[in-house]
């Protein structure tokens, strides 16, 4: 039977090394491991710089007919495709239906859905899966930060894929932060030029401009309350699931408790 860890947390919280470390442990027991880093490009159950596009858009741009056919997948009434495949005026004309950037909530709504319905459905036997982002994260930066949707929307949205995935036993390990500015400060020593564009993204979302929500104070509250969000939701899912304060406070000890975490679960 397949198995599928998912690895949250807000941004800086280190969440890709924390799911390397997992991985490592998971194949230490012998365990045939798929680890699927965020923007690593193909994605099984997560769409990474894809558009979509209906059935009417596709017959309506010829030009394209062929690279959408030969490249995408059909998907409900339209045809998911990658956008790395184009470049130019062909690239431009497909952004707007960029998934996570362009489309209305209630048409990516469904299609990242069965893309999730896909996964559960072709997943491979006796493998565990290790993703990160994927089951909090990117539905709350859809849901809340972008739509400012209220959180029993993101629960109901969010409920629906754990059901889903539900026959892979999910498993999440969430890193909690309690030391919000202090992490995106360090990050940023780390990566210049990262904060403007992280910060603009939160601050000019749906969400903050509600919440009217400016500069790195503006940044921090989003941040705050998003995870307040992602706990309590998470606590609602049918998912087995831990929560560590503050790990990178002390990572050794949070490893030695991801690594009882995993190993309960194997028992």
């Amino acid at each position: 039977m397949a198995i599928v860890y998912i690895v949250e947390g807000l941004p800086c919280s280190g969440k890709s090394t924390t799911a390397a470390f997992a991985a490592q442990v998971l194949r230490e027991d012998g365990s045939m491991v798929t680890n699927v880093d965020e923007g690593s490009g193909a994605h099984p159950a997560d769409y990474e710089f894809h558009a979509f596009l209906s059935r009417e858009l596709t017959e309506c741009a010829p030009r394209l007919r062929p690279q959408i056919r030969a490249w995408g997948e059909p998907v409900l009434d339209g045809w998911v495709v990658p956008l790395s495949r184009f470049q130019g005026e062909d690239l431009q004309a497909l952004l707007p239906y960029k998934l996570y950037d362009g489309l209305p909530w209630e048409r990516e709504r469904p299609v990242m859905l069965e893309k999730w319905k896909r996964f559960a459905g072709q997943a491979e036997k006796d493998r565990i899966y290790l993703f990160n982002c994927v089951l909090l994260q990117n539905p709350m930066c859809e849901t809340m930060m972008r739509f400012d949707l209220p959180e029993r929307e993101s629960l109901a949205y969010i409920k629906e894929i754990a059901q889903t995935i539900a026959p892979l036993e999910p498993r999440v390990i969430y890193l909690k932060n309690e030391d919000i500015a202090r992490r995106i400060e360090v990050t940023a020593q780390k990566r210049p030029g990262w904060l403007e564009g992280f910060l603009d993204y939160h601050t000019s979302s749906a969400y903050g401009r509600r919440t009217h929500a400016h500069g790195f104070e503006g940044l921090v509250s989003c941040l705050e309350e998003r995870q307040r969000r992602e706990l309590s939701i998470l606590q609602k899912l049918p998912v087995k699931s831990m929560v560590i304060s503050n790990p990178h406070r002390d990572w050794e000890a949070a490893y030695g408790c991801i690594s009882d975490f995993i190993r309960c679960g194997k028992a």
